[in-house]
């Protein structure tokens, strides 16, 4: 009887249910509102149980993976490393040639309280080390993805010499965590619907309406990376139509990413796909929690698009060579945004230091940021969390089909 049950609610087209649910939302929040604002603590639970299992989910499988490991599987991660960079760096470029091309300038606003910007590079990638020392319990507690990696892949290598037994123990009790994560993502139909209609509801359309050619500029930049550069990589490594790859993964992790605006809670749905594309574990159990740390080509774009706007607001024009420099240092701040409390948006003032902007306008751009950050936010994660299981299954693809 139970196996009955959870056949029926792990069942059926997860992408058609999804949709079911984001078509009910707009409706529901076109309509009632009021209604739909209530029932946005359906997408906040959802939310919640993501984030609470995928630290664990992480740790169990990193650890087991690295116990388990087959030898010269270090060596496959490189080429998913080198795509996550080359991606994230490429990505700042494009937003560089579309900043040129629509240049933008801002009506800038009072930024949040209680925001702290960091005082340079320096302090982003002190953060990121520190995080990896950090305690496990609190790592675990705290989502702390740096620290989960090390403390996961110290244990797993030391634990490589374990007993069989050992060992055995270890993929039983990532299996197990995993079949919960099947649970908890068959529920995404139902998280989605309350999001949907929490946001509409909350936000409307009109409040971005005064954001209109900044966000074409966003979501153009964030649209060219997805739909034709990310590609353009993957194809480099397999060798063919990298589009059927390329819109599964945006359809299967990017929906949900976009709706839950967490690459952190999009972790589990990424390692649920990476499963079923028949990727190899002791590969996507690493490779895709480390991208949701340092795969952040929406941040490098959102970086330096919204930098480019205060300097043209400020009525500076950059010549070709500080604007490539902006790449470059979009690029490092984007991959230690997870590591800062507010993500790319706090990473805004080290880009504006380029071109001597003043702080208090550079803290303004921040609160630009946080007004579109509805819609900025959730495309950027959309993107990075989808890319992080497309180049893991490019690399471990063509690692398939050389062998």
């Amino acid at each position: 009887m139970s196996n009955c049950v959870f056949s029926k609610i792990l069942g059926g087209n997860l992408v058609l249910r999804i949709a079911a649910g984001l078509f009910c939302g707009v409706i529901l929040a076109l309509t009632f509102p009021d209604m739909a604002k209530s029932v946005g603590v359906l997408g906040q639970f959802f939310v919640k149980s993501l984030r609470a299992i995928a630290p664990i989910l992480v740790f169990t499988l990193v650890l087991a993976a690295i116990a388990n490991k087959e030898v010269g599987s270090d060596s496959r991660l490189k080429p998913v490393l080198v795509l996550y960079l080359v991606g994230t760096f490429l990505a700042a470029v494009t937003a560089v040639i579309l900043s040129y091309l629509f240049p933008t300038t801002l009506e800038l606003v009072t930024s949040p309280d209680g925001l702290a910007p960091p005082q340079g590079v320096g302090e982003v990638l002190k953060t990121v080390i520190f995080n990896l020392v950090d305690n496990p319990l609190g790592a675990i507690t705290n989502g702390n993805f740096i620290g989960i990696l090390a403390w996961s892949i110290g244990l797993g290598l030391a634990l490589r010499h374990a007993a069989p037994s050992t060992k055995v123990l270890l993929n039983d009790m990532a299996d197990a965590v995993s079949f919960v994560v099947k649970i908890v993502i068959a529920f995404a139909p139902v998280g989605v619907f309350g999001l949907v209609a929490e946001t509409i509801a909350t936000n409307g359309l009109d409040a971005f309406a005064g954001y209109a050619k900044l966000l074409a500029v966003l979501l153009g930049a964030m649209a060219i990376v997805a739909f034709l550069l990310n590609p353009a990589l993957v194809y480099w490594k397999l060798r063919r139509n990298p589009y059927p790859l390329t819109m599964t993964c945006l359809r299967e992790s990017g929906v949900t990413a976009f709706f839950t605006r967490s690459s952190a809670a999009n972790i589990p749905v990424n390692m649920n796909l990476a499963k079923r594309l028949g990727l190899k574990e002791e590969i996507y159990s690493i490779s895709i929690p480390l991208g949701a740390n340092i795969n952040m080509a929406g941040a490098a774009i959102t970086i330096t698009v919204l930098t480019l706007a205060a300097a043209y607001t400020q009525g500076i024009v950059p010549d070709f060579w500080t604007a490539l420099l902006l790449s470059f240092v979009a690029s490092i701040c984007a991959c230690g945004a997870s590591g800062v409390a507010g993500g790319s948006l706090l990473l805004i003032p080290l880009a504006c230091s380029l071109f001597n902007i003043p702080n208090d306008v550079a803290a303004q751009v921040i609160g630009v940021g946080f007004i579109i950050g509805v819609i900025q936010d959730s495309a950027e994660t959309a993107l990075n969390s989808s890319t992080d299981v497309l180049f893991t299954a490019a690399v471990s693809l063509s690692d398939e089909e050389k062998q």
